[in-house]
């Protein structure tokens, strides 16, 4: 199976046996582990079709390589087509399920998206082509042709199984790359896929399980291991890319009027009750203070400002029940989407709270509690 995913933010863990296209080739742990239990798993049903008694382990352990080997060119398909469409591969990892590419960055457009899928897959189909006619080619019964064989089907069965139309899977971006050229929004074919993949998910259940036994056929130990584990990987990948379908979405309506709390600004000479006052005209709920030189340096604390006796405030300057900000810790309030969402992850390492300026006015007053309950699905 494979999955193109967006680069992580590190290399993934396992062994770099060596880099390609200016990626690092990643060898995950679980790969071993993969291959240990697939050999296992082929080797019953080799010995029944071949008849090679300990040969079958041999031919087992050849088709597993033959696989991850058939997984390791899909994935090397993706990095270079994606790269000669301007997405820089980071990272080919082999993992327990196959394999994946990651990219510095997003497709530019459906056009690009469907290309980079489609090599994958093409490439394998193409592979078992070349192995199929080799495998004809040679004396039948024989040892290298029940290997040539396996290298044909694992091929095949690669480039087949991705062009199911799910998502994680490479079918499922070429749904999603369809839908996006349709809709213009790549969005609605991200979901579109999405659910698809959980559809292809039950799929491979029912044709793995339910099938044989609807057929009086019972599935071996092995067989219900395996395609649990794959309904799995398949269903948990497709929730993922719904979960991050609806956060991206959160993003892109993000807006200061969104989650900021309206803010009047006044100077730090005036008193709580002149404070409360503007803000009660203006409509506002929040107060930003101003330094002498006009910059934001303070918010009010409400709390604090609500414990002042009336009779006091107007006597209490606001500097008494203030919160002081730093220096920076403010972000253009005509921003949106991901810029604003940029400009707040850099301006928050310096405060939880900031100032959205408009043309320099105070605006609005953003607290961190509030960004991420807007961008939670």
């Amino acid at each position: 199976m494979s999955a193109q995913r967006p680069a992580p933010s590190q290399t993934p863990r396992g062994w770099v046996i060596g880099r390609i296209a200016g990626a690092p080739v990643v060898l995950s742990p679980s790969f071993l582990l993969a291959a240990v239990v697939l050999t296992g798993a082929f080797t019953p049903s080799v010995q029944a079709a071949t008849g090679l008694g300990t040969g079958a382990y041999v031919v087992a352990l050849v088709f597993v390589v033959l696989l991850f080997g058939s997984v390791f060119c899909h994935e090397l398909a993706h990095g270079f087509v994606g790269r000669a469409r301007g997405q820089q591969p980071t990272a080919f990892v082999l993992t327990l399920w196959g394999g994946h590419t990651s990219f510095g960055n997003a497709a530019p457009g459906p056009g690009s998206a469907a290309l980079v899928a489609v090599a994958g897959p093409v490439t394998n189909l193409v592979l078992g082509g070349i192995f199929l006619a080799a495998a004809r080619a040679v004396p039948d019964g024989s040892l290298i042709q029940w290997i040539l064989w396996s290298g044909a089907f694992s091929n095949g069965f690669v480039g087949a199984f991705n062009l199911l139309p799910g998502l994680p899977l490479d079918g499922g971006q070429l749904l999603e790359s369809l839908v996006w050229a349709v809709t213009k929004d790549r969005m609605r074919g991200m979901v579109a896929a999405a659910w698809c993949g959980r559809v292809v998910a039950v799929g491979v259940v029912a044709w793995s399980l339910l099938w044989p036994l609807a057929q009086g056929r019972q599935p071996t130990i092995y067989t219900v291991i395996w395609t649990v584990m794959v309904a799995m990987f398949l269903w948990s990948g497709a929730s993922q890319v719904l979960h991050g379908a609806r956060q991206q979405r959160a993003v892109r309506g993000l807006s200061v009027q969104v989650i900021g709390r309206p803010a009047v600004a006044v100077g730090f000479q005036e008193s709580v009750a002149a404070a409360g006052a503007r803000a009660a005209a203006a409509g506002a709920s929040e107060v930003v203070v101003l330094s002498p030189d006009g910059r934001p340096s303070a918010y009010i604390d409400a709390a604090a400002a609500s414990s002042v006796p009336r009779e006091q405030a107007g006597l209490t300057p606001v500097t008494a029940v203030a919160v002081p900000l730093p220096g920076g810790a403010v972000v253009d309030g005509r921003l949106t989407g991901e810029p604003l969402l940029a400009a707040l992850s850099e301006a928050s390492r310096l405060s939880p709270v900031l100032v959205a300026l408009v043309d320099g006015r105070v605006a609005a007053l953003i607290k961190t509690p509030d960004v991420v309950a807007a961008l939670r699905p």
